[in-house]
This record gives structure tokens, C-alpha cells and sequence, in this order.
């Protein structure tokens, strides 16, 4: 989905003014906590709450001085061509500034909201002041070449430096009537529009080129099962070719549902950097009277009676005509329909996608931006309800399915089978999604297929998605000091789904190993004695002074750090929110000036004595 902006009420002087704003760009108001009365979500801090939504990927509009945004998202600040647009508004709706990201919508969106307010959009970048328009921003319905120097054109246009204009569209009229633009007509009229720095007459190029392509036809494409992508490509490319086609004019690559996770397709559409559409068998059905070449084969395979030349229609539209019909290879066709005007809306559905992602503790600071990105990309949310809560304002105005502890299978069938329907679907776990939560679980649903109660064709098609989270283990670790400075391992101690025999067989040889021990799910109301056997297992093997950590609530309120010796360690001291991490035999609680932090030497100074007694010191 396409990220919504977010606007910022910091304070009530400017509440009724995020709230027009709001109104006016189709966005939620986060409201600072004490200072605003009415907002969709509310935070305590104003500068890490807009950093999260920065790190996200979200455009953020602020209604508050300049200064507080630019302080917020300044640490973050790196690259301009994947940054989100903030924009700042003034308290009164006087005057919207533009701040990051005015060539990726915000100065789009400063005039949207000028112009509702009767504001001043204070649009400082060169293109838009100097020109009108920038040329690394195009209109919907158009693209840029992927090799042009955007930035490099601009800057010689500004300068006065003589360029070459082939073909111009009519929105780049403010560029042709520069003195120093010399504008040719050449065969691509209509197709692509090039600057080239340098005369007229092409002699003497200079290095500064760029590329304009009109959205203006779709790609089909059918291929049997397996079928090779470079084979795809190359009859792309081979019919492209003969028809004298330009590749940046493609706009998507549509197929039939049954092929969304077809490589050649999904490689196809990445090559050409453009989305994979997919129709369903009677969608493409309803081409049948345009198809230059209807197959009854086809259709008694997969129910239409042609896939590459219907998806091909069906995505450029109803007006759209067959530009290219129908060719094939050994195991390929393509198909390529022609659009009477660019094409700015897609038809069809997306390859349905599920992110798996893990939170971390809950804490937003422990959340990598990658999975702040995927949930709010995400069109809803699945999840245990608490996991969600913990999301805060990243997660409000999505739709979202609470489902309670014990549910975890019904939950991954769910998210699965809602981005088997096409969706954008986040399945949201505590700290890591593949560490004993849900990443294991949708793979083995994945995995097991329809008639051994796995999931439907639809679900095993999607794109999965895992990112990495802050695990309890690494929270629990960080918080002591550095017990994980050597081998470790991590053992669960909930029978539930591993038999106790496992266990025991597992605690038996951490415990002849000497590995630091990580316990998982070391209690719970009706589990109490493994615990106390584990304790017992490893007193056999280790010191009774070993250093025990105990860590509840971690990242969240109420985190509780607390040491043991093993030999003290009771059941009664853990409960079902509490990681336990056992030292090694090497591991040591040092007494240090904030107080005791536990670590295990990985054997640096055995080789620095090593090193001096043979002189390599």
C-alpha cells in the first residue's frame, strides 16, 4: 500500500490547525500526550515519535517550528532519494515548509496543503523555483530512465550550459523554452523524452544525460511451470526488438493469479522495475473478444483462452489495443497492449506478501527500521493482541486481527490466506519472528501443502518476508553485560510442544558442553518442576557460584534485571514474562561502580600471555 503521512499536533495552539491539515491530505493526527485534546494516537515524546515515523518510511507533516522536526530526524539523515517528505506547518497555517524530500512529494504535498489553507508553500529547491518542475520527480504516468543524472541535468540547465531536447512531452514545456535548449524531433516521439548536454547537432556530448519514458503500454505474459527467467527474458527482449518497443515504456507486467509466484515472472517484472499485476481466470476471461489469438487449450488448463494477451489487455485498460500478439517459446509468451494515454491507475491485484516480523521487547528503539518499514507498509496486521498494542501509533488507522495466546497456527493460516487474497499482510511478533515465534510455523504451513491441512494454493504463492528482531535473548544479554562472549545455546522449557524427553536430553548435553544457557518459557502456571531439574542437571557440571540472570518485562515498564547463584535459583523467583540465562563455567559477575554485570571471557588473555611468552607481543 502507499504510505499515508502522518501529522503532528505538538501542542493544543496548533491542534485545530493538524486537524484541517489532516483533513485536507487524508491523514491520522498524532497528538503530543497532556498538550493536545483530540488525536487518532497519542506519544509522550515529540522528537522520538517523529523520528520512529521517519525510520518507517512515513511522511511526516508537522504542525510545530521547523526546528523540532529537523532536530528529530537529523540522526537519521542519509540518503535523499529514499527519504520520506517532512513537511512543517506553522501553528496559524501561515506558511508550509517543505524541510526533506521535496522531489519525492513534499513539495507536492506543502502546495496541496497550501492551497487548502490559503498558505504560502515555501518550496526552496532549484527545479521547482527556477523551472517550475523538477525533472528527478516526474509526473504520474511517466518514469526515469534508470542510467539518466538527474541532479547533473538540472544543475547545467540552471547554469546555462547548452542541451539537446529529443521528443519533449507537453508538461516539460518550461525546459524546451530555455535559451539553451535546442529541441529535435526524433522517432520515439511520444515514447521517451531525452536531454543530452552538448549542441545540437549531438557532437561534442557532454556526460550529462537523461531519460523520460511514457507509461504507455503493459506486458502479458503465460509460461508453463519452472519455466527459465533468462528464457522469459530473452524473448521479451527478442520481441521488444522486432517491434521497435522502448522497455521503459512499460507501465506492469500483468499475468493469470496461478503465476504469482512463478520465478519468470516475478524476475521479469524486477528486471524491467515495474509491479506484477494478476488477474483471476475470469477476469482475463473477459478479454476473450479482444484476443488476437483465443486458445481453447489454454483454456481447458487454467479456465481463460489466453493469459499473455488478456493480462496484457486487462492491465492497460478497457481502451487499450494489442500492440504485439501474442509470441512464444518452448515454454514462454508474451503479449504487449498499447494504451491510448499513459497509464497512471493498475489494474489487476499485487502479489500478495507476508512480512514476518519481530518487534523486539516492544520498545521502538529496539525495533529495527526495517520492520517499522514492513508494518507500515503493511494494509493490516495479524497478531497476538498485546504485540500490536506494543506497535503504539505505527499501528493505528490499520485493520487488524487480534488473536489470543494458543492460537498461533489459526493465526499464521490467517495471515497467510489473507495475502493469498492479495494483501500486504505484517504477521507481528515479539522479539525475534524466527526465534520459538511464528517465522518456524508459517514455513511449516507453507510446507505441509492443502491435503495435510497446510494452507490453500492462493497462500502458497505469496511473497514471505522475514526481518530480524531484537530476540529476548539479546535484550536479556545486553542488560547484564556480555554473557554470550562464548558459546551458547537456547533451550525452551515448555513441554507443550516438545516432548519433556527432548528436554532433559538437550539440557543433559548444554550442560556436559558448557554452554551458556538461555531458558525460553521457563514457567507458567501449570509448568513448574522442569526448571528446578535443569537447575539440578547443570549443578552437576558447573559451580554452584555460576552467575544466574533473571530479566523480566524487558525494553518495557516494569523490566526487572536480577541475579542467583545456580545453586540458589528457585522456581518461585521466575515467572512466564522472565528470561534466565545460566553462565558457563567461565562466567563471571563482576562488582563494578553501577553495579554487577555478568560476562563470559571468550580467552583473550590466554592469548595475550601466549603471544608475549613467544615474543609476538
Amino acid at each position: 500500500m502507499a504510505v499515508s503521512p502522518v501529522v503532528l499536533a505538538m501542542s493544543s495552539s496548533g491542534e485545530a490547525m493538524a486537524h484541517r491539515v489532516a483533513a485536507l491530505i487524508g491523514a491520522d493526527v498524532h497528538g503530543r500526550e497532556g498538550r493536545v485534546a483530540r488525536a487518532d494516537a497519542m506519544f509522550p515524546d515529540a522528537l522520538a515519535h517523529a523520528r520512529d515515523l521517519f525510520a518507517a518510511g512515513i511522511p511526516v507533516v508537522g504542525v510545530c517550528a521547523s526546528g523540532i522536526l529537523i532536530r528529530a530526524v537529523a540522526p537519521l539523515l542519509s540518503d535523499k532519494r529514499v527519504e520520506p517528505p517532512v513537511v512543517s506547518v506553522s501553528d496559524d497555517g501561515a506558511v508550509v515548509v517543505p524541510l526533506l524530500g521535496g522531489h519525492r512529494g513534499a513539495n507536492r504535498l506543502a502546495r496541496l496543503i497550501a492551497d487548502g489553507l490559503g498558505a504560502v508553500a515555501a518550496v526552496t529547491t532549484a527545479g521547482d523555483v527556477s523551472l517550475g518542475l523538477a525533472l528527478d520527480a516526474p509526473p504520474a504516468g511517466y518514469r526515469l530512465g534508470s542510467d539518466g543524472d538527474a541532479k547533473a541535468v538540472m544543475a547545467g540547465l540552471l547554469a546555462g550550459k547548452p542541451f539537446r531536447l529529443e521528443d519533449p512531452f507537453d508538461w516539460m514545456a518550461p525546459i524546451a523554452a530555455l535559451p539553451n535548449v535546442t529541441v529535435v524531433r526524433t522517432a520515439q516521439a511520444g515514447s521517451r523524452a531525452r536531454l543530452v548536454s552538448g549542441p545540437a547537432d549531438g557532437k561534442a556530448v557532454g556526460g550529462a544525460t537523461l531519460e523520460i519514458y511514457a507509461l504507455t503500454h503493459a506486458l502479458g505474459l503465460g509460461c508453463a511451470r519452472g519455466a527459465s527467467p533468462d528464457d522469459m527474458w530473452a524473448l521479451l527482449q527478442s520481441t521488444l526488438e522486432d517491434a521497435g518497443l522502448l522497455p521503459g515504456t512499460i507501465a506492469c507486467v500483468g499475468s493469470i493469479d496461478l503465476k504469482a509466484d512463478e520465478p519468470a515472472m516475478i524476475e521479469t517484472a524486477a528486471r524491467l522495475g515495474v509491479p506484477l499485476r494478476l488477474f483471476s481466470a475470469a477476469e482475463l476471461e473477459a478479454m476473450t473478444p479482444r484476443l488476437a489469438h483465443p486458445s481453447d487449450v489454454v483454456f481447458a488448463e487454467v479456465g481463460c483462452h489466453g493469459v499473455s494477451e488478456g493480462a496484457a489487455l486487462a492491465a492497460a485498460g478497457d481502451e487499450a489495443k494489442l500492440a504485439i500478439e501474442k509470441r512464444k517459446s518452448a515454454t514462454c509468451t508474451v503479449a504487449i497492449a498499447a494504451a491510448p494515454e499513459v497509464v497512471t491507475d493498475l489494474p489487476g491485484r499485487a502479489r500478495g506478501r507476508l512480512s514476518v516480523v519481530g518487534i523486539g521487547p516492544g520498545q521502538s528503539a529496539w525495533r529495527t527500521p526495517e520492520v517499522s518499514q514492513l508494518v507500515a507498509e503493511a494494509d493490516e496486521l495479524v497478531g497476538y493482541g498485546l504485540y500490536i498494542d506494543l506497535l503504539g501509533p505505527l499501528a493505528v488507522g490499520k485493520p487488524r486481527h487480534d488473536f489470543p495466546l494458543g492460537g498461533e497456527e489459526a493465526r499464521c493460516r490467517y495471515a497467510l490466506e489473507r495475502a493469498g487474497e492479495g494483501r500486504n499482510v505484517a504477521l507481528v511478533c515479539s522479539g525475534d519472528a524466527g526465534i520459538y515465534a511464528m517465522g518456524a510455523l508459517v514455513f511449516e504451513l507453507l510446507d505441509r501443502g492443502p491435503e495435510a491441512e497446510g494452507v490453500s494454493d492462493a497462500a502458497r504463492r505469496v511473497d514471505v518476508v522475514c526481518s530480524p528482531g531484537v530476540s529476548a535473548l539479546q535484550g536479556a544479554a545486553a542488560r547484564a553485560g556480555a554473557p554470550l562472549g562464548h558459546d551458547f545455546c537456547t533451550i525452551s522449557l515448555s513441554d507443550l510442544l516438545t516432548p519433556r524427553a527432548d528436554i532433559l536430553r538437550r539440557l543433559q548435553a548444554a550442560a556436559e558442553g558448557d554452554f551458556v544457557i538461555a531458558f525460553y518459557n521457563p514457567v507458567s502456571k501449570t509448568r513448574r518442576t522442569l526448571l528446578a531439574e535443569a537447575r539440578d542437571i547443570l549443578l552437576q557440571h558447573r559451580p554452584a557460584d555460576t552467575p544466574v540472570m533473571l530479566a523480566s518485562n524487558l525494553g518495557r515498564d516494569g523490566e526487572r534485571v536480577r541475579y542467583r547463584r545456580l545453586a540458589d535459583l528457585e522456581v518461585d523467583d521466575v515467572d512466564m514474562l522472565t528470561v534466565v540465562l545460566v553462565g558457563s563455567s567461565n562466567s563471571r559477575l563482576a562488582r563494578l561502580g553501577e553495579g554487577p554485570r555478568m560476562y563470559t571471557p571468550r580467552g583473550y588473555a590466554r592469548k595475550i600471555d601466549g603471544d608475549l611468552a613467544e615474543g609476538r607481543g
